[in-house]
């Protein structure tokens, strides 16, 4: 076979050209983000924060950047990115070698990295702009420039470039097949959809459906050591999200290691909203689910108090439990709390504040006709505080170059969406993220019991993720702020699922505590210890802590077999309904 003869170096009226073409691309794309954010809605006009001689210093430096990047193109002189920090050097979007070793593309990708600097120094330079809606600028534009990436577009991205070629085009028919897919479902596609099943290599930990209600299913997992916990543990997964998140493959499964350890396990499987579940608030959240489900097993299993588990919405919502039952002289039913990256004041509460405001929850409204939110526009939000991550990247990966999904339980969980009551998530939206009013003594209720989180005296183990974009580090410390037992705070490595899906098996990743009481994270981080590893035994060794009574694992504690009867197999039902 002949070998492919090697790429020729442009003529110097190509690259000439070519720099016409990049220089024109920057200026439309400049004038454009500046034109986007002068006429950005908000409380008034835009125009007029572009003081002239910080925008003349920001033109100036930005040409000054682009005529380095043309002289160094067509001489071919060697010299450090423009435009590109630490960050972007790691950027995943350019690994590839002809990005930096092919004179074209290593140009484009180093004038987009020019154009990203620019921009978002721009809107850093606004003046009279309140941090929220500088921040909400900010956010923005980093969305319009990670969708204007260059590796987003086949005529800009080398190896797409390439494909095609290798190929014959059946890369694009085969990426123009997914994109169809997907425009059919209404989701993007981030995994192989027949990879994973629920009940087969996904939720397995063996164990009963015990209750089911209108609102939510009470699963009991069969215990694997003779001698267990007398203190049950009750888990509220969040109901944005399938419940198995904490039941994943066996080797990644919270509860089946918290089963082995010897803790009686039960978890609340949410039902996926419908159209009757179109006035169900907060109050049924509370009432109906978590304080029903805590009742439940206390009387199954003839005890005082469980120790009660809440993950991000639903440890919001634990929080309001505890302070009603505390203003009910009812505190007792529950032995401990533990929060995971879990938030009650939102005053820091990260990139989703940006998706609300009035236009977004008038939105949500007009989507929301039938007592529901399709859970496929949170999962659509939830990936656009990660773009370039969990859209972009499919993007390229799945459409433009045409290839396999690989399996990947985590996404698969991330797409297995479930619908919300549209009446409890506007409220939730407005009563908590926009206005904060959570932390306010009296100001919201559970029936005719108003919250107040100061009465929580209950011992709470804290954990929140390094990095967390759902609940920053900074927002879930604020518990420790507004509750008055003792508390242990813990701060994971990685983020709002991988910081707390974190097996000690895996060997990965570690954890800080410190054993003062401090007032502030940055204090909390000076005087911390580092832990390699999963906090996993942290924590179940903090749990034996508050009650380490241990009780046969027999009659009761075997599902189905007290007072209430196995209604079915986990991992139940309302899991699997759409």
């Amino acid at each position: 076979m002949a070998a492919e003869p090697a790429m020729q170096m442009p003529s110097l009226e190509e690259l000439q050209h070519w720099t016409w073409v990049f220089g024109q691309a920057q200026q439309m794309m400049l004038e454009q983000g500046l034109d986007m954010m002068a006429h950005m809605p908000g409380p008034a006009a835009m125009s007029h924060l572009f003081e002239p001689a910080a925008a003349f210093r920001a033109t100036a430096d930005f040409w000054s950047d682009t005529m380095t990047l043309w002289s160094r193109f067509l001489t071919q002189e060697p010299g450090a990115p423009l435009g590109e920090d630490a960050e972007q050097a790691r950027d995943r979007r350019f690994r590839a070698p002809q990005w930096h070793e092919q004179p074209l593309f290593d140009f484009l990708r180093q004038s987009y990295l020019v154009i990203a600097e620019h921009m978002l120094k721009g809107v850093d330079a606004l003046e009279g702009v309140d941090a929220r809606h500088k921040e909400q600028l900010r956010f923005a534009t980093r969305g319009f420039l990670d969708a204007m990436s260059p590796a987003n577009f086949p005529a800009t991205n080398p190896e797409v470039l390439e494909k095609i070629v290798e190929t014959k085009g059946e890369s694009l028919l085969k990426g123009l097949q997914h994109m169809l897919n997907d425009m059919a479902r209404g989701q993007l596609t981030q995994t192989d959809p027949d990879a994973f099943e629920v009940g087969r290599n996904l939720a397995t930990t063996p164990g009963k459906v015990v209750r089911r209600t209108p609102l939510y299913e009470l699963i009991q997992y069969t215990p694997t050591t003779p001698d267990v916990l007398k203190m049950p543990v009750v888990i509220f997964p969040p109901w944005i999200n399938r419940y198995y998140i904490l039941d994943l493959t066996p080797e990644k499964s919270f509860i089946r290691w918290a089963v082995a350890q010897g803790a009686t396990v039960f978890v609340v499987s949410w039902k996926s909203a419908d159209a009757s579940m179109k006035d169900v608030t907060w109050d049924d959240y509370v009432e109906g689910g978590q304080i029903d489900a805590i009742d439940t097993v206390r009387d199954l299993l003839g005890v005082e108090s469980v120790h009660a588990v809440g993950y991000c919405v639903a440890g919001t919502t634990l929080a309001a439990t505890l302070a009603v039952l505390a203003a009910r002289g009812q505190a007792d039913k529950v032995k401990s709390a533990t929060f995971l990256t879990a938030q009650v004041d939102f005053s820091h509460a990260g990139d989703l504040s940006n998706f609300v405001d009035d236009e977004q929850l008038a939105l949500i409204r007009s989507l929301s006709s039938d007592g529901y939110l399709d859970g496929r526009y949170m999962a659509a939000t939830f990936n656009l505080l990660r773009g370039r991550d969990l859209i972009w990247s499919y993007v390229t990966n799945n459409y433009l170059l045409g290839k396999d999904y690989a399996p990947f339980e985590l996404l698969y969980w991330n797409s297995d969406v479930t619908n919300l009551p549209a009446k409890w998530h506007l409220a939730y939206l407005t009563d908590l993220y926009r206005d904060n009013r959570m932390v306010e003594p009296g100001a919201l209720s559970i029936g005719d019991t108003p919250i107040d989180l100061s009465s929580v005296k209950t011992p709470s183990y804290i954990q929140a993720g390094r990095e967390d974009h759902i609940a920053p580090p900074e927002s879930v410390w604020k518990l420790t702020e507004h509750f008055h037992g003792p508390m242990r705070f813990l701060l994971a490595g990685s983020g709002h699922i991988a910081g707390v899906v974190n097996p000690p098996s895996s060997g990965k990743y570690q954890y800080w505590t410190n054993g003062r009481r401090v007032k502030s994270l940055q204090t909390f981080l000076k005087g911390a210890r580092e832990t390699k590893g999963s906090w996993w035994p942290d924590w179940i060794a903090w749990l034996r802590g508050q009650d380490g009574q241990t009780v046969p694992a027999k009659g009761e504690r075997i599902p189905g077999k007290g007072k209430l009867k196995s209604l079915c197999d986990a991992p139940g039902t309302y899991v699997r309904m759409r």
